[in-house]
């Protein structure tokens, strides 16, 4: 579904991504784990548009992304729901729902928004309360219900747990692993990453910029490198 080939990218005359390569199947939940500024934010916006590659190459279906704007992407099914969130704090709950929408039709967002509520109950509770009054994680609940309103195929999600309780962390990465068994196929970017290698399919390491280490959930977590630097063991 999405593959990177030696991808460099970076900010004006900083190079932070240094061929990286890693690739994404259907039905599958891929973490991108690595230390602050390994560049783990750099790949999804090049990969979503936001940020042009200088080198390399980014696929989705074997086509390559390369001039295809963002509202594009979200159109072929690739959505990203950064680390910000960007919600609208002034619209309410179904307000930004419907927002997330703009690419369907009334039929498709009415059924995305049964999905949703569905997927997260206090949403459909406090559909008419305004974004900016809710709690972190209710925020990022949001965030992700959103997304999934543009009908996604592929999720890609940035540092979801950011500041969140170890119990709403858990909440959220469940929902994940939900939405994978919907067949929506999640590219996580996550601060914890043993939470993260617990739910993932597969995981790449990333460190200043360039992929070090693959393999599945279990297998990284189990690698003493692995362990001893992002895992604290």
């Amino acid at each position: 579904m999405l593959t990177l080939e030696k991808v460099c990218a970076g900010y004006g005359r900083m190079r932070i991504l240094h061929d990286v390569d890693l690739h994404l199947d259907a039905g599958e939940i891929v973490a991108l784990v690595g230390a602050n500024g390994a560049g783990k934010t750099t790949t999804l916006r090049s990969i979503c548009g936001q940020l042009k590659p200088s080198s390399g190459r980014v696929t989705l279906d074997g086509t390559p992304t390369a001039g295809r704007r963002p509202d594009q992407l979200v159109r072929d099914g690739l959505v990203h729901v950064p680390e910000d969130r960007a919600l609208f704090g002034t619209l309410t709950v179904e307000e930004n729902l419907r927002m997330g929408a703009w690419t369907r039709t009334p039929t498709q967002a009415a059924a995305s928004l049964d999905e949703v509520y569905a997927l997260f109950p206090v949403l459909a509770e406090r559909r008419g309360q305004l974004a900016q009054t809710f709690s972190g994680g209710q925020q990022q609940m949001l965030a992700i219900a959103r997304a999934l309103m543009a009908g996604p195929r592929l999720l890609m999600l940035d540092e979801p747990s950011t500041g969140l309780s170890p119990k709403l962390t858990w909440t959220v990465l469940e929902a994940v692993q939900r939405i994978r068994d919907n067949g929506v196929a999640v590219l996580l970017v996550e601060q914890n990453a043993k939470q993260a290698l617990a739910i993932a399919d597969r995981a790449y390491v990333l460190e200043s910029g360039s992929t070090v280490l693959q393999g599945t959930g279990a297998e990284l977590a189990g690698d003493q490198r692995v362990r001893k630097a992002y895992l604290g063991l």
